[in-house]
């Protein structure tokens, strides 16, 4: 009888050439048995696409509001006049609600620095390699240590009297708890959703989630000498 294809006998010094073959390895050659071929390929090419298709889809949107909306600038910059309040760009106005609370060292370099810090390690923490859902083992522990740290975050942020970020510590509380209740067979499918979000999510949504709450409240909700003020009054 034939032998199978995969157990053909050949002449070679490379494994990786003639995968799931007999080679015999003459005298004049190495076997070259220090290489191993890896289980998993990083690739980048879809990953690629979907970064190109959203960057397009951003400037087609930039575009079109060019188009139609003016933008709110201001008039020239008067030394002698300066305005009150005096507020950064939107993209700044997070980090200037942040210095409301805290002192410029805290706000400034150690609240960003922690964050940028947190969010270049992260990503090479075993537990997110894994990307499987947080809650999906070790569930009570991990959903113990979730809510210590909401609590213990939410008591810092009653301290420094910044109850704007309150809302965001416990709808993100609330959503953990409604995860660590979920499973991937839940019916309903918001709960699969965040059953099966790994722990890098959480940390990113939590972090975009505060950003845009003080960043709404710097625009909307701040008015001379920084004081609180409500939109629809003058």
């Amino acid at each position: 009888m034939t032998p199978p294809k995969d157990f053909t006998a050949a002449v070679g010094s490379d494994m990786r050439v003639a995968p799931r073959r007999v080679l015999f390895v003459t005298r004049r050659t190495s076997p070259q048995v220090k290489l191993h071929d890896e289980e998993r390929v990083q690739t980048f090419p879809e990953v690629l696409v979907r970064a190109l298709l959203a960057v397009e889809c951003l400037a087609i949107a930039l575009v079109l509001m060019s188009l139609f909306f003016n933008a709110p600038l201001e008039g020239i910059a008067n030394p002698t006049n300066t305005p009150n309040p005096a507020k950064a760009p939107w993209y700044f106005l997070g980090l200037q609600e942040l210095l409301h609370y805290f002192p410029p060292i805290v706000a400034g370099v150690l609240i960003p620095g922690v964050l940028i810090t947190a969010l270049l390690v992260i990503p090479y923490f075993d537990i997110n390699i894994e990307a499987e859902g947080f809650f999906l083992r070790n569930r009570q522990r991990r959903l113990l240590v979730s809510m210590g740290l909401s609590a213990a975050f939410a008591v810092f942020l009653l301290f420094f009297d910044v109850y704007v970020a309150l809302p965001a510590v416990a709808v993100m509380a609330g959503l953990m708890l409604l995860a660590a209740a979920s499973s991937p067979q839940s019916p309903n499918r918001f709960r699969r959703y965040l059953a099966l979000r790994p722990v890098s999510w959480w940390i990113m949504t939590w972090f975009l989630f505060e950003m845009v709450v003080l960043t709404a409240v710097g625009t909307f909700f701040r008015g001379p000498g920084w004081s609180w003020v409500w939109p629809w009054r003058s």
